[in-house]
């Protein structure tokens, strides 16, 4: 009985001193509307939440009407939020009118957000296990 416990704690500190996987992280979104600009979307780390910065990022110019895929590679496992801002006027910033995105935007739960979101509101989780897919709806006030 005491080597199946040396063989298994043994084989859990192997575990334990594996690095961590990384894995893909697909992204499709729904609704996007030809506006012309371009989508920059970024996963961002709870430091980086709603900060112009982002753990990883992708560019669609001139995106097309319908429903976009973009594919963030190698992701390591972990906790994020996903920040899309369709950038009609290139300005890389969001335009607001009246309190109210002027831009498409999404976010994971997006379409429920009735303010400023906060982390707990939009994060999803990057497993260790492998790849990870999401769908998300744009968001046009205007």
């Amino acid at each position: 009985m005491k080597k199946i416990i040396v063989a298994a704690v043994a084989a859990l500190s192997c575990l334990a001193a594996a690095p961590a996987l990384a894995g893909d992280v697909t992204v499709t979104l729904t609704g996007v509307q030809a506006r012309g600009g371009q989508l920059l979307a970024a996963l961002q780390t709870r430091e980086q939440f709603l900060q112009p910065a982002g753990a990883y990022g992708d560019i669609v110019r001139d995106p097309a009407a319908g429903t976009i895929t973009v594919t963030f590679r190698d992701v390591a496992p972990g906790d994020y939020s996903l920040s899309v801002l369709h950038d009609a006027d290139g300005d890389g910033q969001m335009k607001m009118e009246g309190g109210m995105p002027a831009e498409g935007w999404a976010m994971v739960n997006g379409a429920a957000l009735r303010g400023m979101p906060t982390w707990d509101q939009v994060k999803f989780t990057v497993p260790a296990s492998g790849d990870s897919r999401l769908t998300v709806p744009m968001q046009y006030f205007r």
